[in-house]
């Protein structure tokens, strides 16, 4: 008895749905069935019918896909009415990264998360760590207007991030900051005075915010990672240079955290030593 009271309830709920996706659609029992190839009595009897009975796997399929819904939510099966493809449409999302300071998607994607523990891979030194002249200097040859009312519009946003109530834990290769120190590399033509006063900010911000700032260092030549983000359990994001790759659904944000896991696990520098490894790098800035 149970069993067939469950498939009375499926089948009431097929109905019921079918009825609503042919609302929402404005689509007639006639139009329906000409867009599925069927006859409009077979619709007809799949709303009407009060039994337990159900539609064959083929009539069902083609409902869902006129009707542009999954055919597991009409069945019930699902609390989700989009097809796969809509789901996998708003699970994944390009938006184009200009080369800016704390652009208006990366700052709403921030407040979005406020209060969730962020997690990061910057493609250089962390943006919210960076002294005036280092902003200056990067992001220079890039802005649009001049560089100190692009930076000047974008402090706000640096100094809400740093006062934010989420928790950040971010990752960097060890070889970043000791080329950033020695001047090598990317950093080839940063002034002494400018990688002297960069390496005090970095030392004062990551003691200040400790533990709600965490900073580790991995040996990329074990580890490797692309430039991530991982805002809670909201979203996470690849930045590939261009665009920025952005992952909704569970699965992704979860194989990117432990991804992230990975590099803090294995770390060759944890947040703790940090403090004297920055001092130790004294040495390199000439």
């Amino acid at each position: 008895m149970p069993e067939i009271l469950d498939k009375r309830l499926r089948a009431s709920q097929f109905r019921t749905r079918l009825a609503r996706a042919m609302q929402d659609q404005n689509m007639s029992q006639s139009a329906l069935a000409r867009h599925i190839g069927t006859d409009r009595s077979t619709i007809s009897q799949a709303l009407g019918d009060d039994g337990a009975r159900l539609p064959g796997a083929q009539v069902v399929g083609a409902c869902a896909q006129a009707l542009g819904v999954s055919a597991d939510w009409l069945l019930g099966l699902s609390d989700r009415p989009e097809s796969a493809a809509a789901l996998t449409a708003a699970a994944l999302s390009w938006t184009e990264a200009p080369r800016a300071l704390i652009d208006e998607r990366i700052f709403s994607w921030h407040q979005e998360a406020a209060g969730y523990k962020i997690r990061h891979v910057p493609a250089g030194l962390p943006d919210m760590l960076k002294t005036q002249e280092m902003l200056e200097w990067e992001y220079g040859p890039h802005l649009g207007r001049t560089t100190t009312q692009a930076i000047n519009a974008s402090r706000d946003r640096l100094n809400w991030m740093r006062a934010a109530q989420s928790d950040y834990e971010i990752a960097l290769p060890l070889y970043e900051l000791h080329s950033f120190a020695a001047g090598t590399g990317y950093y080839a033509d940063l002034p002494t005075d400018t990688r002297h006063s960069q390496l005090d900010q970095l030392l004062d911000l990551s003691t200040q915010l400790y533990p709600r700032l965490r900073i580790y260092l991995f040996d990329q030549r074990k580890l490797y990672s692309a430039p991530i983000t991982i805002f809670g359990p909201l979203l996470a994001v690849i930045y590939t240079g261009g665009h920025y790759m952005a992952f909704r659904d569970r699965e992704r944000i979860e194989t990117l955290s432990l991804h992230f896991d990975t590099l803090i696990r294995q770390a060759t520098m944890t947040a703790r030593a940090l403090p004297d490894h920055l001092e130790s790098l004294r040495s390199l800035i000439r």
